[in-house]
């Protein structure tokens, strides 16, 4: 049987359709694809309109780009390049308006090539959300089984991880700031991912589903936080975190770290109880935490083993700096 031609304009799902063994049906990816390595050589059918800047000067960008009438997406994307590879399946999402391009243009164009390809638009909430999107991912491409067993690994490693949390300590404050100026802090999984790992995150908690009881052990995907909340430098005072992970989206561990020494000279920085204790970490926000793909479980083991001093736990490699230290 013919392997379908794969066009993905979605780094979490360019990396979904590697872990399961399709690498080699990708004919197009974003200018956004950038793991796993060895993807130069596919053709990048996207672009941004966004210029590079501070976190300041990107964020007035995105509101008056978005904001405006008419407003158009922050990203193009080649229509004619699309057409003549000729793609069976489109990944994408609709998830966020600035992570890439958006779904209605997708299935526009999809809608006037000769041969309509499957559009299929992954957009997870929560931890387990992720894991079923590699299974529709393999359901796509022909690689059912090869996702099964990708997300069998996956769970095993979560659970494996999972095994060093207290389940009876109360969890100390994080603060998970996935943007700097202004304040954002995270949401949806990334919120899933501190509370499993032994803390809390009062700025944007996760809360219950209807009729989910104590949504604890294996059921704790029915606790869901909702997107990332824009907050003041007051209320981050006041929610007094014990920790700090700093991991802009989009951003890599170079300009977080830029990003990072900025929040540093602010006059409140030093209030935040994680910062005296030296509790602040700053990883690569482009590949961890904002990608909803397999390398959250990656994720999910460093913060585990950050917090709950494993560091035996921590994925080797796994890009990130303890503020004030060495790499």
């Amino acid at each position: 049987m013919k392997s379908p031609r794969v066009v993905s304009l979605l780094p979490s799902a360019t990396e979904t359709l590697c872990a399961i063994g399709g690498g080699g049906m990708l004919v197009g990816r974003s200018h956004e694809c950038n793991f796993p390595a060895g993807l130069g050589g596919v053709p990048v059918l996207t672009g941004q309109r966004i210029n590079e800047g501070t976190p300041a000067q990107i964020d007035a960008q995105v509101r008056e780009t978005l904001g405006a009438a008419g407003a158009q997406s922050l990203y193009t994307i080649d229509g004619p390049a699309l057409a003549a590879l000729a793609p069976d399946v489109i990944l994408t999402q609709d998830l966020c308006d600035v992570c890439s391009i958006d779904l209605a243009t997708v299935k526009r164009l999809a809608a006037q090539l000769p041969r309509e390809p499957m559009v299929v638009s992954l957009n997870p909430g929560s931890v387990e959300e992720i894991l079923d999107d590699v299974l529709r991912v393999g359901g796509a491409t022909g690689l059912e089984r090869e996702a099964g067993e990708v997300v069998v690994r996956l769970r095993e490693r979560l659970f494996a991880a999972g095994e060093y949390v207290n389940p009876y300590d109360d969890g100390a404050s994080v603060a998970l700031l996935e943007w700097t100026d202004p304040l954002f802090v995270g949401g949806h999984w990334s919120v899933q991912l501190i509370e499993r790992a032994g803390g809390g995150h009062p700025l944007n908690p996760t809360r219950l589903s209807p009729g989910s009881g104590a949504a604890a052990g294996p059921q704790s995907g029915e606790r869901r936080a909702g997107k990332s909340v824009r907050v003041t430098h007051e209320q981050l005072v006041a929610s007094a975190p014990e920790w700090v992970v700093i991991a802009p989206c989009g951003f890599g561990l170079e300009r977080a770290w830029a990003a990072a020494a900025d929040l540093a000279n602010q006059p409140w920085w030093r209030q935040l109880p994680a910062v005296k204790r030296g509790r602040v970490a700053v990883v690569d926000g482009d590949q961890m935490f904002n990608r909803p793909g397999p390398r959250v479980v990656d994720a999910f083991e460093w913060l585990v083993g950050w917090i709950n001093d494993r560091p035996g736990l921590m994925p080797r490699g796994f890009p990130w700096r303890p503020m004030g230290g060495a790499p």
